[in-house]
């Protein structure tokens, strides 16, 4: 990536609402998964431990982010559901295992789709959720 792309990104991020912080972040460990199985399958080992730590790092913050005391049954589902993903991409590098790396992102892209439907519905609205659908879909994160 070029500087003046790293520079649109991190101007993104800094302006932009929790939701879409979030949404950026799946995209970002779905990208660093594929580009670890590319790596897995050209026999790069090497590059396939490098994106595969780096995705493990993003799912490592989404769920550092979880607020577990408001978040109530949201939130701990969705924290055993970042520890299997987790778990999968940890066997996946550790067996280089393609079928863990799908596995994973089947499950994000998933994930990944909800926060994409609530992001585009905030930007049809032009506004920001009202406060109670905003707490039902978010209380399971510190945002």
């Amino acid at each position: 990536m070029n500087y003046h792309a790293m520079e649109y990104k991190k101007t993104e991020i800094n302006t932009s609402d929790s939701v879409r912080i979030i949404s950026l972040m799946y995209d970002g460990a779905l990208n660093f998964i594929r580009l670890a199985k590319e790596k897995l399958a050209a026999g790069d080992l090497a590059g396939k431990g490098l994106y595969t730590g780096k995705a493990t790092a993003v799912i490592g913050e989404l769920s550092s982010a979880l607020n577990m005391k408001e978040g109530g049954e949201i939130a701990n589902n969705l924290k055993m559901l970042y520890d299997y993903i987790l778990d999968r991409l940890v066997h996946a590098n550790l067996h280089n295992d393609p079928q863990g790396f799908d596995e994973a992102v089947r499950l994000l892209d998933i994930l990944r789709s909800g926060w994409k439907e609530l992001e585009s519905k905030r930007n049809d609205s032009a506004q920001p959720i009202a406060s109670e659908g905003a707490n039902t879909i978010t209380a399971g994160l510190k945002v």
